[in-house]
């Protein structure tokens, strides 16, 4: 068994591994009365270096920024500039200078509930990496802040402050698994983060597109927990239910209704929010997306135009 003091120099030894990672992100939003003399508002955020010359954030972090200055982990600052963003999923691609060493991104879909981690940022603004510890407290959670809609985010009882926002979710391996973020200004105890692999989604389009898009049906869906399912009296016990369908979407022409659990989306059969959104991301070129859906104990098949956005 592992002694505390064992455990006490791991996680030292880790956090200093990857505290070079982390970047203090400052920022100057103009001020709509700056015509009258008001000065720009300062806001304050963290991101890491994932690949030299590279850091990710959240996109509520530098959005409307007029100017960011990113502050390493010995002092030093310099100005970035943002390279794309994509409010949707709240991230954010910044390009950073220096030799900053990156962190290492692990795999969020090994990610157990119980596994411990680390938040690592600038909580308040305050200088230097600060470091809070929890556990993974549940997978796969939707939740709503201010003009946005996250899905299958992670839980997490490590402390998440304003200005932790866009930092690492480290696992005991000093991998990122996850990109905090603290839109939800009321929680108490509990925090969230971005998979790992989502922000390799969010690449992955950026490589294949040169910009960021969003491709959606307009459904905003939550994993189905077998609990759930006996309760409902569902034929299955995996897919993910759809909470909400936006008026005026595919979704909502296709007649997809609220409470459907969607088990099949082309080719991919659908247990988590991530099938779904990848599934319909691969389906891109082809225009639309097939469908399996359980409603009121029967399977149907239902057709979906697939819209992009720019963003």
């Amino acid at each position: 068994m592992i002694s505390l003091a064992e455990l006490s120099g791991a996680i030292s030894k880790l956090v200093e591994n990857v505290k070079d990672s982390v970047i203090t992100i400052v920022t100057e939003v103009p001020h709509p009365a700056m015509l009258f003399g008001e000065r720009p508002v300062t806001g304050y955020g963290s991101g890491f270096v994932f690949s030299p010359g590279y850091a990710i954030t959240n996109a509520h972090v530098v959005r409307s920024a007029a100017k960011i200055v990113v502050i390493y982990s010995d002092g030093s600052h310099e100005e970035a500039e943002v390279l794309a963003v994509d409010p949707t999923k709240d991230l954010a691609l910044i390009e950073v200078g220096g030799a900053t060493k990156p962190i290492a991104m692990g795999d969020s879909d090994l990610v157990r509930v119980g596994d411990i981690v680390l938040a690592i940022g600038s909580p308040l603004g305050l200088p230097g990496p600060s470091v809070t510890m929890g556990v993974v407290s549940a997978l796969g959670r939707t939740i709503a802040g201010e003009e946005i809609i996250l899905e299958d985010l992670i839980q997490t009882d490590a402390a998440i402050n304003p200005g932790n926002s866009g930092g690492p979710l480290v696992n005991a391996q000093g991998e990122a698994i996850g990109v905090t973020t603290a839109i939800v200004p009321y929680a108490q105890g509990i925090g969230f983060a971005i998979p790992i692999n989502t922000v390799r989604r969010f690449l992955d389009m950026l490589r294949r597109y040169g910009r960021p898009i969003r491709a959606w049906i307009g459904v905003y869906v939550a994993n189905l927990s077998k609990t759930a399912a006996r309760l409902m009296s569902l034929p299955v016990s995996e897919g993910v239910v759809v909470v909400k369908v936006v008026p005026g979407t595919p979704a909502h022409r296709a007649r997809i209704r609220e409470g459907d659990v969607i088990v099949r989306a082309g080719s991919r059969e659908v247990k988590r929010i991530r099938d779904l959104r990848e599934a319909i991301e691969d389906n891109i070129d082809k225009g639309v997306i097939d469908l399996e859906v359980v409603r009121d104990g029967r399977r149907l098949s239902i057709q979906v135009p697939i819209m992009i956005q720019e963003l």
